[in-house]
């Protein structure tokens, strides 16, 4: 048969059979094995632990809540990665049209005029119309799996691009639960350092009275003095370091005029103490780690896509149409047009090129196993600090309470001794000092045991929650 008369049917019907009996080159991607423990500990896994999407609710603050749902909606980070998600779409659905044939439709007219003194009048008209409207398409045939692997490919690169959405999206509501929680510390901070100033006025006035009845000598004086004027400069730094904090907030909501009124440290339940044999699955929830495996995966398919370029390449095209001179017979039978065509490539000396591109990919693919690995092996240590840090201070909590209540009955003792007379200043003075030292220090360990909460909600990708059983 000649080309001639080969239909377009039988052409395209050919090019649908070879496209299925094609072969996909290239490993298949399986998820690698990672020598983790099973639990964080020596428990049996708690099989009923999953992952808890809004973790931070957990600290029952409406304020929170509020705040971390603003940020999500409204930071620039987020909205960058929101966008940059919507670029990967893009790209799939671009890769995805290459699995199928593309149809354009052209269409021509030619007004032209021959010279006379070439071609005879007789033979030809000088002036003559060339109006053509054909429909064409061209198609590469993926025998070899090239453009399967690399819809494939697309595919993952848009899975992890959502990984990373999620990733910040985490990352933003752990930096609002800290934020908050430093907040509300320095709130009880300067409450506290405002409740030592007091103190030191009082302790000032009675060292004035004193030092006016001759009881007590310039020296106390001075120390009084230097100690009020130390517990004012703690203030205003404490306060300095509020309203940056209050900034930062505003920046991460997205909220410029963000203004927080004070409020109670202590109205922050302590977190929750996660349940013995908290498995090391639950760091498949893990953002990170979900999108260290899909760029893994990614990488494997490439593979794929540098081997298949390694044969030939084969495509087919194909137009129906009409020409004519006159637009009244452009659309008649006898005016029809059409051609059909099959097209091979085959490399035949690259200089290695193809093989180096090949090397390439699988390097590449290697990367990418080593950066998920040391992932999923960071998430777990992530994981193990935080709950050391959750469980030491939740220790150091019952120490630092316990030192502030006696902070406070030496102070009481130490003023009843200094004002009978039994005593230097210089003992209430150090009873003051440690007592406003132990009431931040108590203040800042609380801090730190609530933010431990927030870094293990954040290294188990949303903390946990218990099913029933």
């Amino acid at each position: 048969m000649t080309l001639s008369k080969f239909p377009m049917s039988r052409a395209l019907a050919i090019a649908a059979a070879l496209a299925a009996a094609g072969c996909t080159l290239g490993p298949d991607y399986r998820r690698p094995a990672t020598a983790l423990p099973a639990v964080y500990g020596d428990a049996s896994p708690d099989q009923t632990s999953v992952v808890n999407p809004e973790w931070w609710k957990l600290f029952q603050d409406a304020l929170l809540d509020k705040l971390v749902a603003d940020a999500l909606e409204n930071n620039t980070d987020l909205q960058l990665a929101i966008a940059r998600v919507e670029e990967a779409d893009a790209v799939l659905r671009q890769a995805g049209a290459s699995l199928f044939p593309e149809f354009d439709l052209a269409g021509s007219g030619v007004r032209s005029r021959s010279s006379s003194s070439t071609t005879p009048p007789a033979i030809a008209p000088l002036v003559h119309d060339d109006l053509k409207m054909s429909l064409g398409t061209s198609f590469e045939l993926d025998f070899w799996g090239k453009l399967r692997r690399g819809r494939e490919s697309t595919r993952d690169f848009v899975l992890a691009s959502r990984y990373g959405r999620d990733t910040i999206a985490l990352s933003i509501a752990g930096l609002v639960s800290q934020g908050y929680i430093a907040l509300r510390s320095l709130d009880a901070q300067v409450a506290a350092s405002r409740s030592s100033l007091e103190t030191r006025d009082k302790a000032l006035d009675l060292v004035k009275a004193r030092f006016a009845a001759g009881f007590s000598s310039e020296l106390d004086l001075r120390q009084a003095e230097s100690a009020r004027a130390a517990v004012a400069s703690q203030t205003a730094d404490l306060a300095q370091s509020r309203a940056l904090a209050q900034h930062q907030l505003a920046l991460l909501t997205g909220d410029m005029a963000l203004q927080i009124p004070p409020g109670r440290l202590d109205s922050l339940p302590l977190p929750p103490v996660p349940p013995a044999g908290l498995p090391s699955s639950l760091l498949e929830s893990r953002p990170d780690v979900r999108q260290a495996e899909a760029q893994l995966a990614a990488a494997n398919a490439k593979i794929g896509v540098a081997k298949a370029a390694l044969f030939p390449s084969i495509s087919l095209t194909a137009a129906l149409g009409s020409e004519s001179a006159q637009l009244s017979h452009l659309f008649t039978s006898p005016s029809s047009i059409w051609t059909t065509g099959i097209g091979l490539t085959l490399p035949i000396f690259d200089a290695g090129l193809r093989a180096a591109l090949v090397d390439q990919a699988t390097a590449q693919q290697k990367e990418a196993l080593a950066t998920y690995l040391k992932t999923v092996q960071s998430a777990f240590k992530d994981v193990k600090d935080a709950l050391v840090s959750l469980r030491q201070t939740a220790d150091k909590d019952a120490y630092a309470v316990a030192q502030v209540e006696a902070a406070k009955k030496a102070l009481t003792l130490s003023q009843a001794r200094y004002e009978s007379g039994y005593s230097p200043y210089l003992e209430m003075l150090d009873a003051q000092r440690t007592l406003n030292d132990a009431t931040l220090s108590a203040l800042r360990n609380r801090q730190a045991r609530l933010s431990a909460a927030v870094d293990l909600f954040k290294a188990l990708g949303g903390g946990w929650k218990t099913l029933p059983r």
